[in-house]
């Protein structure tokens, strides 16, 4: 399906935008570059974001202070337009404005989404749903505020540009974006790359506790809860660990969870050429693409390891025999 922004906008007076569950770079990214256009271009129409708190670094993305966090007696949107939630249960509070809503339109580039909404445009072999929102725009409309929140997902959802996810078109829309003046450099250095002292002390105690399984193929990292609350961090704060794993030298697969509640862990997959992780996602009931992925599983730590390394070991197994 070709989603034409004018025409789903068509007859609206009222929008929601909202994204999935802790919000990363993409999410965020798109939610607010999309909000900002429609700001614009749409001044006749009530548009409103909402959004899980978001990390403290995506805070120098304009309009980042309109983002509500909770639902308060909103009355129905016409519109509700999903971004970067590949399961409408991942809308986490927004839900009921969702199921409100008189329509509903889904924009995602996640493998494992099934279409939820009353329209949906899903192209898993974008980069990001940030370049999907790109696409949907008016170029010459782009301010330099809405190029920066695209560029921050682009280059949140791409590792900087460098996984398979990258495209020549992603490289393009990233050059175009630059052109509207925007510091790239900037935004990737606050954005991605800078840790604050607590996330450095979440990775180096993840990584000193990270242990190699399946002929050293797959690396597996644990936080408990009682260690995010010694740090006195945030769920946010684990952002960036898995793909630090994921640079360890043979391996194939990263798991990374961290406990959310007692015996409830979030899990996180990133695997380099053998494994699809989307599948290992999916059959425990979360989602995400081919490269990057994750779930929320019930269980000792004990077990979710077991479990899902049980699920990689199947796919190494067959890509072994392949060999």
């Amino acid at each position: 399906m070709t989603v034409v922004l004018a025409d789903i906008l068509k007859g609206r007076k009222s929008v929601a935008i909202s994204g999935h569950v802790r919000p990363d770079g993409d999410c965020t990214g798109a939610c607010l570059g999309l909000y900002m256009y429609l700001l614009k271009e749409y001044p006749d129409v009530t548009v409103d974001v909402f959004l899980e708190k978001i990390p403290q670094s995506f805070h120098m993305i304009e309009k980042t202070e309109d983002i509500k966090n909770e639902v308060i007696a909103e009355k129905p949107y016409d519109l509700f337009i999903c971004l970067d939630c590949g399961d409408k249960s991942r809308l986490g509070f927004s839900t009921p404005l969702y199921e409100q809503a008189k329509h509903t339109v889904c924009i995602d580039h996640h493998v494992s989404n099934q279409a939820f909404a009353d329209e949906n445009y899903i192209v898993p072999d974008a980069s990001s749903t940030c370049e999907l929102i790109y696409t949907l725009l008016d170029k010459d409309k782009i301010t330099r505020s809405i190029a920066e929140a695209l560029y921050m997902g682009i280059v949140h959802d791409t590792g900087v540009f460098q996984y398979s996810c990258t495209s020549p078109s992603t490289m393009e829309i990233g050059a175009e974006l630059l052109r509207k003046g925007i510091n790239g450099s900037k935004i990737i250095d606050q954005t991605y790359y800078e840790k604050t002292y607590i996330q450095n002390q979440l990775l180096g105690k993840a990584l000193l506790e990270s242990f190699l399984i399946l002929d050293k193929q797959c690396i597996v990292a644990v936080l408990e809860k009682k260690d995010l609350d010694f740090f006195e961090a945030e769920a946010s704060d684990t952002e960036g660990i898995v793909s630090q794993l994921r640079l360890t030298k043979g391996v194939e697969v990263a798991l990374f969870m961290y406990e959310m509640e007692t015996h409830l862990y979030k899990v996180s997959l990133r695997s380099k050429e053998k494994v699809d992780v989307s599948v290992i996602a999916k059959f425990f009931g979360g989602g995400g693409h081919a490269r990057a992925a994750g779930a929320s599983i019930t269980g000792t730590k004990y077990d979710v390891i077991n479990q899902v390394t049980e699920q990689i070991s199947f796919q190494l197994g067959k890509e072994n025999k392949q060999l």
